[in-house]
């Protein structure tokens, strides 16, 4: 008698540690690696953006690049400087050689982590030439662009915050020094 019944029993266990196993969901089904709150942000898209005017001696804003040669000098179109509803900020860059000569270009940035740019024209004879199939580039990493790395990091964008500055903080960033404090990202006292 006591070999049926045991037999019996051993025949009952194979279910009843399947059933156990069952309510032990964090073994069997291990939760995913994103929790619940977390949800999928839209995805960024640009907006189409007109070309500014051809811009005026008296609009131009200097401003100094970490530039060890110093043989050119950098301005910003101020009155056409803006920050579009996708986050970017377009404006008009001159690049001024020492014997006179300049180079226009209309450009955008992203105040991303490492930041993105992009040129959408050169200007020549006094209007700009649309620039085709021209994509985002990173700013950080690449070599050969002090300018926008400056811009980026010092004049544009907030630090650590990564949105653009207002206008109006973005050209007296442009035209001067501002308090270190002013550059760090933090609210003011």
């Amino acid at each position: 008698m006591k070999f049926p019944t045991l037999i019996a029993l051993l025949a009952c266990f194979p279910v009843a540690s399947a059933e156990a196993a069952r309510e032990r969901a964090f073994i069997d089904e291990p939760e995913p690696p994103t929790p619940r709150s977390v949800e999928d942000g839209e995805l960024w898209q640009e907006r189409k953006a007109a070309l500014p005017p051809w811009p005026q001696d008296g609009d131009l804003v200097e401003f100094q690049v970490d530039d060890r040669a110093r043989s050119f000098r950098y301005f910003i179109d101020g009155r056409h400087l803006e920050v579009g509803s996708d986050g970017v900020v377009r404006y008009t860059l001159v690049v001024e050689a020492g014997s006179g000569v300049r180079n226009l270009s209309v450009e955008g940035i992203r105040c991303t982590p490492q930041g993105d740019h992009k040129v959408y024209a050169y200007g020549a004879g006094g209007s700009f030439k649309p620039v085709s199939g021209e994509e985002w580039q990173p700013i950080r990493g690449r070599a050969g662009n002090q300018v926008q790395r400056d811009l980026h990091g010092h004049f544009l964008c907030v630090p650590l915050k990564f949105q653009p500055r207002p206008k109006k903080d973005m050209i007296r960033a442009l035209r001067g020094p501002i308090n270190p404090r002013q550059n760090t990202g933090f609210l003011p006292d």
